[in-house]
């Protein structure tokens, strides 16, 4: 048995250390925590997609009793990025949380539903994209969907092809 491990890359800083159009995007995502519908879980998301033609398109999570009908704020955002920019590349996505008091302190990373659906906007946009996972301490900046998902529900992938 040969025993293997993946090992990926990200940055993390401080939210002041962010570019100034990546400052924007988290804000993006932050203002859109306020048209989350989560009267469940009280914790809500926002997302910005910062579109190759300088739109941003942002997406809230919505729960809904008949659980699991709701959408995680990434899959709105990207899903209507699909619906309403078909035909531009998703440069970076930008993530916050806020938990009904206060942004998190520390960064929320995506479910695997909203992985999958972030490696097939870089498919579709053939762009790799930044993701900026916020936090009020720091926050993450990776690049690439694939170190989220390193063993990706795609053919066209092969750990350790893609470094």
């Amino acid at each position: 048995m040969e025993k293997k491990r993946i090992v990926i890359g990200y940055e993390q800083c401080k939210p002041e250390e962010l570019t100034a159009d990546e400052l924007r995007l988290v804000e993006s995502a932050k203002m859109a925590t306020k048209s989350s519908y989560a009267p469940y879980s009280h914790f809500s998301v926002g997302a910005a997609a910062l579109l190759d033609n300088g739109e941003t398109v942002i997406g809230s999570n919505q729960e809904n009793a008949a659980y699991p009908s709701g959408m995680c704020a990434e899959r709105a955002a990207l899903f209507a990025c699909g619906s309403q920019f078909a035909d531009r590349a998703v440069k970076a996505l930008a993530i916050a949380a806020h938990d009904g008091k206060n942004f998190t302190d520390r960064p929320i990373t995506p479910c695997g539903a909203c992985r999958q659906v972030m490696l097939e906007a870089e498919a579709w946009g053939k762009h790799e994209m930044t993701i900026l996972l916020f936090g009020k301490q720091f926050v993450w900046r990776v690049v690439g969907v694939t170190k989220l998902l390193p063993f990706t529900f795609s053919s066209d992938f092969i750990v350790g092809e893609n470094e």
